[in-house]
């Protein structure tokens, strides 16, 4: 037996926001009640700790400070995710536009991508481990024993940001959000460490104009292919 099989097994999701992939993610972890890793929760709560302390995003020095000192906590409560900086609950603050912009400048600094990928790491715990992001499959976990590349067209992931904006009674401009996922999508498939991209072995599925369950159902019978749960 490799290396790799004695190690709890791992769900790589990646793909551009507003895909559907921390949606897809949370709910699988649900159904096989694996442990859930939002790497975009912690890249966007080192962002809003720069910008609380009103670090220069061009400073990547600062920035990578900022990251290895990063009190960060995830929990669950009732079914939905909650993230913690410095005791605090952020999980509205790190959905704003202005800390979205910001985490994809911060995520594209090789330090700070260095600071926080072992504790992106040591979220790998028994039974398993459902990780959402845009290089889980790729620089994270390359040794994932299911990769899913989850995408859909830009037009439908701004149309869901608004839905969504809008149900938390947030007024937004779909032509704003549609630029600033257009922008967002160039800084972080652009960048120079860890560009958002499908790894190799990864499987890739459209969500556009695809209901929820019917992705869960296709992800959930590629997972079971390949892993059975509770089997390390």
């Amino acid at each position: 037996m490799s290396d790799t099989n004695k190690l709890p097994p791992v769900i790589a999701i990646d793909g551009p926001s507003g895909s559907g992939k921390g949606t897809i993610a949370k709910l699988l972890a649900e159904r096989l009640n694996f442990f859930l890793l939002d790497s975009g929760a912690l890249y966007r709560t080192a962002a809003l700790a720069a910008l609380d302390r009103r670090v220069d995003l061009t400073d990547e020095v600062a920035l990578a400070q900022v990251a290895k000192e990063l009190d960060v906590r995830f929990a669950v409560h009732d079914s939905q995710l909650q993230v913690y900086l410095e005791g605090r609950e952020v999980t509205s603050d790190i959905r704003m536009e202005r800390v979205s912009m910001a985490a994809s400048r911060v995520a594209a600094i090789p330090a700070v991508r260095a600071a926080l990928l072992q504790r992106q790491r040591d979220f790998r715990r028994l039974p398993g481990l459902v990780a959402d992001g845009r290089d889980m499959g790729t620089t994270v976990f390359p040794d994932a024993q299911v990769k899913i590349y989850l995408t859909a067209g830009a037009e439908e992931r701004a149309r869901r940001r608004a839905a969504q904006l809008r149900g938390e009674g947030v007024s937004v401009s779909l032509r704003d959000l549609l630029e600033d996922i257009r922008a967002r999508d160039a800084l972080d498939m652009n960048r120079e460490a860890s560009p958002l991209a499908a790894a190799e072995d990864a499987v890739e599925l459209d969500s556009t104009g695809v209901d929820i369950e019917a992705v869960l159902q296709r992800v959930l019978t590629l997972v079971l292919d390949r892993i059975q749960p509770g089997v390390p």
